[in-house]
């Protein structure tokens, strides 16, 4: 173990492998279905942005909410009356995520291989609980990870629940991920590092600035980096 630390916590999707890809995909074929007269495709991410602000603190996040998401988005926008066939059309186009080859990120199987005799690993996602598990399953790095923790958000409160229930400290921890809002500055302002290795489809409601806290902050450019430094 390098310089002390113990434990690193990471992060899933768009840290290890493609996501955040198929579901803009799913949001142009929703666009596309939707075809409305005066808004522009813009307009309509932003109309469906705030219908996933309030409902992801009640319902979470995964294809199936995003699906319940758009109808709720096409119920609203919708030119002509909404029928049942539309509001299955729109929940196809987001089941039809799941049903996308899971794509690991260069160089991640070889780093975990790297990685898991030097530390304790865990991985740390939020979401559907049925929908990440099946990911991990179907990714084969399950057995990299001493722990698969799924969480219906990461913020303050869940990373101090997770160094709980691992048994770290914080000064010991890393996170690593990809995203600025929920594993890097939650992680730091409790007092963990934190590796950020920014993804160039990262989901825009991920997105907020770098905010220093307590702990270390490493920027990488890849998840490969992570030999240089652990």
């Amino acid at each position: 173990m390098k310089n002390g630390y113990r434990h690193l916590i990471i992060d899933a999707d768009d840290t290890l492998w493609e996501n955040n890809v198929y579901f803009e995909r799913a949001f142009q074929q929703f666009a596309a279905l939707l075809n409305h007269s005066a808004l522009s495709n813009r307009e309509v991410r932003r109309h469906l942005d705030d219908i996933e602000h309030v409902n992801r603190v009640r319902h979470g996040y995964g294809a199936r909410q995003f699906g319940r998401n758009m109808q709720e988005c096409f119920q609203q926008l919708c030119e002509r009356p909404c029928t049942e066939v539309d509001l299955e059309a729109v929940m196809d186009i987001a089941l039809d995520i799941m049903a996308q080859p899971l794509v690991l990120i260069d160089g991640v199987q070889q780093t975990l291989a790297y990685l898991q005799p030097r530390y304790h690993l865990t991985l740390f996602t939020k979401g559907d609980p049925f929908e990440q598990h099946n990911k991990v399953r179907v990714s084969g790095l399950a057995d990299f990870f001493e722990e698969v923790v799924v969480v219906k958000e990461k913020n303050e409160a869940t990373y101090h629940g997770l160094l709980e229930r691992r048994g770290a400290r914080g000064d010991e921890s890393w996170m690593v991920g990809n995203s600025p809002k929920s594993d890097i500055n939650p992680s730091l302002a409790i007092g963990m590092n934190a590796a950020y290795i920014p993804h160039p489809r990262n989901w825009h409601l991920e997105e907020e600035p770098l905010i220093p806290g307590k702990g270390k902050l490493l920027e990488l450019g890849s998840f490969t980096e992570l030999r240089k430094h652990f």
